[in-house]
């Protein structure tokens, strides 16, 4: 004899408690009470079983990636990096990344270009904006587009030399932020234009 759904309660945080047989079997989101159609005194044979497991797998992906999500953007490299440390199956991985790709959760190009952003304005020049992009697991197309749509590499430097000086603590402070020899070149050449 198949195992019968005999009830259905909502419970916290949209879940459904399952009864089956007149016992307590277990919780699910209601998503996925709905998405596989569990109502009272449908059997569960082996394919609903797998058709609910599926579901359960597909969901649990989801709410691991937007929690991951929930305080800022992540790359879908560095997504892909917790749902695989969370277990989850390739094809549930794939499928996750898509529903949150096709929602405008999960978008590489704006992600680069955010992080990009901030980056900058924390100081940082285009050599380490772009290690960082590429850590972020960003292919080399996006951290380019990403490091070409900021200021000028040249004139941030000058920007920071105005503020620290044009000493040698400022020549080591952006050649450790990143900057390349000809921002810093550029840099310092402005400066010393400026102070004659």
């Amino acid at each position: 004899m198949r195992p019968r759904v005999t009830a259905l309660r909502p419970e916290r945080r949209g879940r459904v408690a399952v009864d089956l047989d007149g016992e307590r079997w277990r919780t699910v989101p209601a998503e996925v009470a709905a998405t596989v159609g569990l109502v009272v005194g449908r059997e569960l044979d082996r394919p609903a079983l797998r058709e609910l497991r599926r579901a359960l797998r597909r969901s649990e992906a989801l709410a691991s990636a937007t929690k991951a999500l929930r305080h800022r953007d992540v790359s879908s490299a560095r997504l892909t990096q917790r749902l695989e440390a969370a277990a989850v199956a390739p094809a549930v991985r794939a499928d996750a990344l898509d529903v949150l790709a096709r929602a405008g959760l999960v978008d590489d190009e704006r992600f680069a270009e955010r992080r990009a952003e901030a980056l900058a304005e924390r100081g940082f020049g285009d050599e380490a904006i772009l290690h960082d992009l590429e850590r972020q697991g960003l292919p080399a197309e996006l951290r380019q587009h990403a490091v070409a749509t900021l200021a000028d590499e040249a004139v941030r430097a000058r920007g920071i030399v105005a503020r620290r000086g044009s000493g040698p603590k400022t020549v080591r402070y952006l050649a450790a932020k990143g900057f390349g020899e000809g921002a810093l070149e550029a840099a310092l050449d402005g400066s010393v234009a400026d102070d004659t």
